[in-house]
């Protein structure tokens, strides 16, 4: 069986949302039988076939004044004239997605929620983070996974005086990481799936 291929799909202002990418693909690459491309959202207008044939696709975005950025949002524009008017179809593929902002919350909600709603009108299959959310007791704590308190996708607080270097922090890192693998394990078991029941795999 072919490995289940992942594409990432995202855009960074200032290198911090690239090291969630990176750490979302670091999640994915753990799992046996997945295998993890990034891509920039501007590589990715020029790619429609890889992404046509991946089984999954993960969205990253910094969030800007409450929603994606400029740059991601031309991607999903340019995806509303290509994939659905052209038949590069993501239908019934999986999808996940992630962003990060200066502010702990700085909407980013907002953000995931555009997300979840550009897979939903490709007709995608959308994972959440599947982590409770954590530091919120006196015993919680800032390395906590999940620190945050997201569900329906990864996110990350990178202050602004600080460069990607030490921004977003490794509690925000591993929690993107997560993401990776969760998205990965649920590739692999809904690609194993489909296999067997049109009795391509036993």
């Amino acid at each position: 069986m072919s490995s289940p291929r992942i594409i990432i799909v995202y855009h960074s202002g200032n290198g911090h949302t690239a090291r969630q990418a990176e750490a979302v693909k670091a999640g994915i690459e753990q799992v046996p039988g997945a295998e993890a491309l990034l891509l920039s959202v501007e590589d990715a207008q020029t790619r429609w076939h890889d992404l046509a044939a991946a089984d999954a696709i993960v969205f990253g975005t910094p969030t800007y004044v409450g929603s994606v950025s400029a740059r991601f949002k031309a991607f999903q524009e340019a995806s509303s004239h290509t994939v659905m008017a052209k038949g590069f179809g993501w239908k019934d593929k999986i999808a996940a997605g992630f962003t990060n902002s200066g502010a702990r919350s700085g909407d980013k909600l907002a953000t995931l929620i555009q997300i979840a709603l550009f897979a939903a009108q490709h007709g995608m299959h959308w994972v959440n983070l599947g982590l409770p959310p954590a530091n919120n007791s006196s015993v919680g704590s800032e390395d906590d996974l999940n620190r945050l308190g997201f569900w329906l996708g990864a996110g990350a607080q990178s202050n602004v005086d600080q460069g990607p270097d030490v921004a977003p922090p490794g509690a925000d890192l591993r929690t993107a990481e997560h993401l990776g693998r969760r998205v990965a394990e649920t590739t692999v078991q809904f690609v194993r799936g489909r296999r067997a029941a049109s009795g391509r795999e036993s």
